[in-house]
């Protein structure tokens, strides 16, 4: 604790540690899927804000109640988060330190699935197989796509260099599965 107390190693642990921590999981070209069993409060939600996808049980809470700690949300940190909140629900979770249960998170757009409690894995895993099923050249590209958008892009240069899949094995196979009528069968490699 004696870390939070000094301006200096404060700013370090917010600006080396977890910043950089949540950005590196932005710029995952992977699919991920945050598995929220229970609370998603403080940095689960910095966290789970990360995630392409956001499934909980019908007990979770979410929320960002620091001001009742004493301290703010760092810059770095809200700016992630507000890529995934809508403005008006930041600051209410911010200002009046309000949880939401997964009810209100599912209306409010904060998860994406809301199970039974005891389902959360199992759902999270039936999600991750039906990813594992389509082609890991579009999720990467869908997700370079969605970060460009996010940056106010993508620029012409990005645009441009977008449709470079065009040849590509992946592509053809796609194509001649469709055409078949039959699935895919995607050449996986390690990245």
């Amino acid at each position: 604790a004696e870390f939070r107390f000094e301006e200096a190693t404060l700013r370090d642990f917010h600006e080396n540690v977890v910043a950089p921590a949540l950005h590196a999981m932005l710029a995952c070209d992977i699919p991920l899927i945050a598995q929220i069993e229970g609370n998603c409060i403080g940095g689960g939600l910095e966290i789970a804000a990360c995630c392409d996808l956001r499934i909980c049980g019908r007990g979770s809470r979410f929320g960002i109640p620091i001001a009742r700690l004493g301290f703010p949300l760092a810059p770095l940190e809200a700016r992630i988060v507000a890529q995934v909140l809508p403005p008006t629900l930041l600051r209410e979770l911010l200002i009046e330190a309000r949880l939401l249960d997964a009810a209100e998170a599912l209306r409010r757009g904060v998860v994406n699935r809301v199970v039974p409690d005891d389902e959360v894995a199992a759902e999270v895993q039936r999600s991750a197989s039906r990813i594992a099923l389509l082609s890991p050249q579009a999720m990467r590209l869908n997700k370079q796509t969605l970060r460009q958008i996010a940056a106010g892009g993508p620029s012409p240069e990005e645009q441009r260099a977008h449709y470079a899949y065009a040849p590509s094995a992946e592509h053809r196979e796609g194509l001649a599965a469709f055409l078949d009528k039959r699935p895919a069968a995607w050449v996986r490699t390690k990245q």
